[in-house]
């Protein structure tokens, strides 16, 4: 492995809505739990144009999503058993950071390297591509997060078969995710299939065979004026769990049309507008990604300045360390990619093409470096 450099290319926040590619920065500072990573290749996803459009930290390195090598290994890392058995210089590794990050400027996704917990990051089988890594890292982690965190899903056998996780004796348990043609979506109904659930979504008619083959049982067109009710007739009246990855006023409306008389939980990927609450029997929840790393939400406006949740990092670790088995077996689909040029500088471009709706039912990803 070659010596590391002192700088690197990183695309900065400048302000709202303003990204910018600046040389001559400094690489992240390596925690002792961490590793540092090269970045082979970058992919997009909604919150990097909202996030730089609605809170951006002037300074802060952007991007969620990488694949990439590690050159360079925490304190920690060396020492721990776990962490020395599976990781090492020159590992191909994938997953997600916390860009525009107004706690952590020198660290993101959109650079040269990034500096990520061992624990939290997932290792690349040989018969993936770094392109198809760059997909995963935010879509797995806030599906962990959603369905086995925040809606209490036991995660017993999502390394499982579906065959050995399915109990054809018992009655389904269904669980909703709405939104199941976007790239948490994807990967939501894939999980929960393999994890003994029966995973029924929305999304337009083009992607009703695709969904159906990665695990849906059944999907329902989220534009007819009956979505919500055919999904309740359906269920038998009997959903009580729903995963909304579209998480507007509309969503969370068929959301709650759906569920059970019982009753059951919601989940949204964003805060939810109190005023489409309109079940005392429906417990709704949201979910912010970053507080899987376990620390403080600083310089972020409510409702996202949150606390730290330990029980949210020791959460992830349990579930990076499930789905890293899971990759292993090479069973898991990714969501559709789209390669786009130009690197960095390309980057810009592409969130510019996500802010105007022009990425729906793939992922731009970005190749760094030379990929493999």
């Amino acid at each position: 492995m070659s010596e590391l450099p002192t700088t690197q290319q990183a695309l900065k926040i400048a302000g709202p809505g303003s990204i910018e590619l600046q040389t001559s920065q400094p690489l992240p500072q390596l925690r002792a739990d961490e590793v540092l990573v090269r970045v082979a290749c970058v992919g997009l996803n909604p919150y990097d144009a909202k996030s730089a459009d609605m809170s951006p930290s002037p300074g802060a390195t952007a991007g969620l999503d990488f694949a990439g090598e590690i050159v360079a290994l925490g304190e920690e890392v060396t020492s721990s058993a776990f962490s020395s058995a599976r990781l090492a210089l020159g590992t191909r590794v994938c997953g997600c950071v916390f860009g525009n990050n107004a706690g952590q400027r020198d660290n993101g996704a959109f650079a040269e390297y990034v500096a990520v917990p061992a624990a939290l990051v997932l290792c690349i089988p040989d018969s993936m591509s770094f392109q198809q890594a760059a997909t995963l890292g935010c879509g797995l982690a806030t599906t962990g997060l959603a369905l086995y965190q925040t809606l209490g899903l036991p995660l017993v056998g999502a390394g499982a078969s579906e065959s050995e996780s399915t109990d054809s004796k018992k009655p389904p348990t269904y669980v909703l995710v709405y939104g199941g043609g976007t790239a948490t979506g994807t990967l939501a109904i894939q999980v929960l299939r393999r994890s003994g659930f029966t995973p029924l979504t929305t999304s337009s008619p083009h992607n009703f065979t695709r969904l159906q083959q990665l695990g849906a049982a059944a999907t329902f067109d989220y534009r007819s004026p009956t979505c919500g009710s055919d999904l309740h007739d359906h269920t038998g009246n009997t959903l009580a769990f729903a995963l909304d990855c579209i998480s507007t006023t509309d969503s969370m409306q068929i959301c709650y049309e759906a569920i059970g008389r019982a009753g059951g939980k919601y989940v949204s990927l964003d805060p939810f507008p109190l005023n489409r609450h309109t079940r005392r029997s429906v417990r709704p929840e949201w979910v912010f990604l970053f507080t899987q790393f376990g620390r403080e939400i600083v310089g972020w406006e409510a409702p996202y300045n949150l606390l730290a949740r330990p029980a949210d990092r020791a959460a992830a670790e349990r579930w990076y360390a499930a789905m890293e088995a899971v990759l292993a077996e090479g069973k898991l689909v990714t969501h559709p990619v789209q390669e786009e040029s130009g690197g960095l500088q390309g980057v810009i471009g592409g969130i510019d093409a996500v802010r105007r709706g022009q990425a729906a039912g793939f992922k731009l990803v970005y190749p760094i470096r030379a990929c493999a």
